[in-house]
């Protein structure tokens, strides 16, 4: 009689369904927690806050981390439970903001990004404008002229090919709303850099769509 190969197996092994029942409970753990973090303490990074999250819960890091994307539909959840009338009526005074600085950069092919486009702001967030320019500087001049008292700030992005790339910013201040212009080149606004929530081509909202978001439309 041929003699049986002994199959060894690990706990794992056996209880596959318990596993994965644990680790999908630490990623919705986890993402509540991150969205929390989010929503109170002016954390806009995804990592950082989740990391975080997984820290304060003493949940170790090498468990699988929910996606950026989890994350952002509990920051929802959360705000839709604790942001009430206040956080709506926030959202629609940032978007009016948005609407009045990108007509006075109309030149400049204003695009709304980010929570404020995506209704996913809250009273730490900036309004973010990417606009385009050849050169981009021609933007700083503008403002000059319009009277803006502007800074300027560096941030790395995820390019659509894949890379990284270092992007100036303008940040400026209007009626106690911080507003970030990022500037791009005129070949820019072809195609739109990834988005940090699901790596997807970032969603940009010309001047039009940001007056019909206003009026209900």
């Amino acid at each position: 009689m041929p003699l049986r190969k002994k199959i060894h197996t690990t706990v794992s092994d056996k209880f596959p369904a318990q596993n994965n029942r644990k680790t999908s409970q630490a990623r919705r753990a986890i993402a509540a927690e991150a969205a929390r973090i989010m929503s109170t303490q002016s954390q806009f990074n995804y990592r950082v806050a989740k990391q975080k999250a997984a820290e304060r819960l003493g949940i170790r890091l090498r468990t699988t981390l929910p996606s950026n994307a989890e994350v952002e539909s509990a920051l929802r959840a959360y705000q839709e439970i604790y942001g009430g009338p206040q956080r709506i009526h926030h959202l629609q005074k940032m978007r009016e903001v948005a609407l009045s600085v990108m007509r006075s950069l109309e030149p400049f092919c204003p695009r709304l990004v980010g929570p404020v486009l995506e209704g996913t702001a809250d009273e730490f967030a900036r309004v973010s404008l990417h606009v385009f320019n050849d050169p981009p500087e021609a933007v700083i001049i503008h403002l000059l002229d319009k009277g803006y008292v502007f800074r300027n700030e560096q941030r790395k992005i995820r390019w659509y090919n894949g890379s990284h790339r270092q992007v100036q910013l303008l940040v400026t201040d209007t009626e106690g709303i911080e507003i970030e212009l990022i500037l791009f080149n005129n070949l820019d606004l072809r195609q739109a850099p990834p988005s940090p929530v699901d790596g997807r081509p970032q969603k940009r909202a010309p001047l039009s769509e940001v007056e019909h978001l206003l009026s209900g439309v």
